[in-house]
């Protein structure tokens, strides 16, 4: 596997501060599958841009970035695919390293939530998306991409920005107040 950003001298995991994790998982995407293939295209892109952030005015990547090989994919369904993650960031957390992870499916969200959570209990957590992915359950798993989210307001507070799309069923729940929706609009 390559580090990301192409960077030709591999840092340990000892060194990084940065850790990236690409979890290569789509098993429960409903419109088109492939997101299983974005980890890896993240990476392979990223050996093609400017190490320098023009921004900060320094090379942000010598804080050291090391790249993990994938979460190996189990196909027993989302619930162990978030608990496969869990355990993997749990470790990163623990070393006190930041854990970036590059996923497919939003499904594996949740167990990097739980993780962060249990190192960072006041965590709250920002989701940038189209849908609520606020059901309870979608096509017989609340383990799904589309019910991602309701789980993560029951571990934490959540805000949701660029929400566009949405059932019946999320409309109510919003009612609630227990999340923060902001429409795209």
């Amino acid at each position: 596997m390559m580090n990301f950003g192409g960077i030709d001298e591999k840092t340990s995991l000892r060194e990084a501060t940065f850790v990236v994790v690409p979890v290569p998982y789509d098993l429960t995407s409903t419109y088109q599958p492939g997101s299983r293939r974005g980890p890896i295209a993240i990476i392979e892109a990223s050996t093609n841009m400017e190490l320098y952030d023009e921004e900060l005015k320094k090379e942000t990547y010598l804080a050291g970035i090391h790249t993990t090989s994938p979460v190996a994919t189990d196909a027993r369904g989302p619930k162990t695919m978030v608990g496969l993650v869990k355990k993997k960031i749990s470790k990163i957390v623990a070393l006190n390293k930041i854990p970036v992870m590059l996923g497919g499916e939003h499904s594996i969200s949740l167990g990097a939530v739980q993780a962060l959570k249990e190192k960072y209990p006041r965590l709250s957590v920002l989701q940038l998306d189209a849908h609520a992915d606020l059901r309870e359950s979608y096509q017989g798993s609340t383990y799904s991409h589309a019910a991602v989210a309701r789980r993560i307001s029951e571990i934490c507070p959540l805000v949701q920005v660029g929400i566009r799309s949405m059932s019946a069923e999320e409309g109510d729940f919003l009612a609630q107040g227990k999340v923060k929706s902001y429409s795209a609009d």
